[in-house]
């Protein structure tokens, strides 16, 4: 008998995961669990059972009430329960040794995004978090043409949902202060907020206009409402001699390079060339969730860092902080 021990690779094992949540992001993560050839689900957590159950399509997957079911049998939990719960469903996974995937924002507070993150080191697991606009295949090759940006206009408009209670500086623009932080650099600071809000539905911000100042020199202004007709999702980048524009909704970027040139026909007519538009073909496709959830995984089996982890969502959660306190006053 050969006493050698076999070596698996990670990277080909398929991670097991647990969705904690069973409402529309929770029910979102079940569906691409089932499909993805890199996951294998193996419990659905929601205090309603019945609507957990009918998420996992007759598979063999454990439906339970209980958080403390999932242990020593999960690699991997996604957190997809509401933003004011994150807290104790996070650190009580961590306690367990689970990795993480905690959906966008981290925690309602910064203090409680630390205090996830210190449940996370201290047990020894990997902490991700839910920003998925940065698998959108526009934002995940972005810095593949950002070289010095000038200034960042983010635009995120919404129709009105009754079901969001935050306001849309952390359901909304956290997306776009997560993608403009990490545009600006990982010590790059912000020096000046100003901006305004409005209240129109109910108790919080329905629309918010926001201009930011980084001690770069960069500059920001984003826009976000969930007042509008239709979906918009972009960011328009100036720089030096480009402006670049992604539309997430379409997924792809379109390129507006300044090149001037005169010259004179043999008429004496003047003529110009003011602008060349280029449209860069994307290598990363798919549905941001999924590939979203696919990497995690992988982070997960490979003990990799992910993409976005605790510590950036906690600067996030700092920065949306800062403009609540500046728009609300």
């Amino acid at each position: 008998m050969n006493d050698e021990s076999v070596f698996i690779d990670p990277r080909k094992r398929r991670a097991r995961v647990a969705v904690i949540g069973a409402g529309i992001m929770g029910a979102n993560h079940v569906r691409i669990a089932l499909q993805s050839t890199r996951i294998d689900l193996v419990a659905v957590v929601d205090q309603d059972l019945e609507r957990a159950r009918a998420l996992t399509q007759d598979r063999q997957v454990l439906i339970s009430s209980n958080i403390g079911d999932i242990a020593e049998l999960a690699d991997l939990a996604v957190v997809a329960v509401p933003t004011a719960c994150h807290l104790d469903v996070a650190t009580s996974v961590a306690e367990m040794g689970i990795d993480l995937l905690v959906e966008k924002p981290l925690a309602g507070s910064s203090i409680d995004a630390k205090k996830i993150c210190d449940s996370a080191r201290k047990n020894g697991v990997m902490l991700a978090v839910g920003h998925v606009e940065r698998f959108n295949a526009a934002i995940a090759e972005l810095h593949k043409f950002v070289e010095q940006p000038i200034h960042i206009h983010a635009r995120r408009i919404s129709p009105f949902s009754a079901r969001i209670s935050d306001g849309v500086i952390f359901d909304l623009m956290i997306h776009d202060l997560d993608i403009i932080l990490a545009l600006a650099g990982p010590n790059a600071a912000v020096t000046h907020v100003s901006g305004i809000c409005r209240a129109v539905k109910g108790t919080s911000e329905d629309l918010a206009s926001v201009t930011l100042r980084f001690d770069s020199g960069l500059t920001a202004t984003l826009d976000t409402s969930r007042l509008g007709q239709q979906k918009q999702r972009s960011l328009e980048i100036t720089q030096d001699d480009t402006v670049i524009v992604a539309d997430l909704l379409r997924q792809d970027i379109t390129i507006h390079r300044m090149a001037r040139h005169e010259y004179l026909a043999e008429d004496g007519a003047r003529y110009r060339t003011s602008s060349v538009v280029e449209i860069p073909f994307l290598d990363t496709r798919g549905e941001p969730l999924a590939n979203e959830l696919d990497h995690v995984a992988m982070c997960s089996m490979t003990r990799s860092k992910p993409r976005v982890n605790g510590e950036t969502a906690v600067r996030t959660i700092e920065l949306a902080e800062a403009i609540v306190a500046a728009v609300a006053r």
